[in-house]
């Protein structure tokens, strides 16, 4: 039985992401859709998904602060290589590095640092908040039917600068590209949010329900 668990780790609320997934699961036969901060949810899970609202170093802190739970999506992700998607701060925990605030270690599965968003044009403001177009630079199937014009709903001060440029699979433009989806091997993230971005999230978020790594 397939079932996708959201990580609740008490770093945003989870309620319009639940809503989106078991809306395209229902649409795509890709079984049922659990929120659970339980280890034991996320090591049964045959997909995760990893959101996350605020600043890094908190959501990494409240997301160790659950006896077990990191352990469990690392287990998921390394071991099993189940599917995994991280949203917004889910996805810069991919990185080795995040400097918010104070330097602080990600997963390190996606080589790279998240830096404050420093666009060429001062009046544009941090944050980058609302709606921008996506820029596809690589292919992957859980951008299949996505074309670089797509918009992409975004709330973020900081972004993610891979090591590997193979990594970004898309990026947006803010005076300068900003990186906003990252993938490899069974390891995906989008700096904005797929269950606010309406047409376009729903269909990553199929494709993502739908994908064989």
């Amino acid at each position: 039985m397939s079932l996708t668990v959201l990580v609740d780790y008490d770093s945003g609320n989870l309620h319009s992401a639940q809503k989106a997934f078991e809306r395209m699961a229902a649409e795509t036969g890709a079984g049922s859709v659990l929120v659970s901060s339980r280890p034991e949810d996320v090591a049964r899970a045959t997909r995760v998904v990893l959101p996350g609202d605020g600043a890094f170093p908190a959501c990494r802190t409240a997301l160790h602060a659950v006896p077990g739970l990191a352990e469990a999506i690392v287990e998921a992700v390394t071991v099993r290589a189940v599917p995994f998607l991280g949203i917004c701060v889910g996805m810069q925990m991919l990185a080795t590095t995040g400097h918010e605030f104070t330097p602080t270690p990600g997963f390190g599965w996606i080589p790279g640092d998240i830096r404050r968003i420093t666009p060429a044009d001062p009046a544009l403001k941090v944050p980058h908040m609302g709606w921008n177009d996506l820029v596809i630079d690589h292919p992957h199937a859980v951008l299949e039917g996505l074309e670089t014009g797509d918009h992409a709903y975004f709330v973020h001060s900081y972004a993610m600068t891979v090591d590997n440029s193979a990594h970004r699979l898309a990026h947006a433009d803010y005076a300068g590209p900003v990186t906003a989806i990252v993938g490899r091997d069974n390891i995906l993230g989008t700096q904005f949010h797929p269950e606010k971005s309406q047409a376009t999230g729903l269909r990553l978020i199929a494709n993502f329900l739908r994908w064989r790594p």
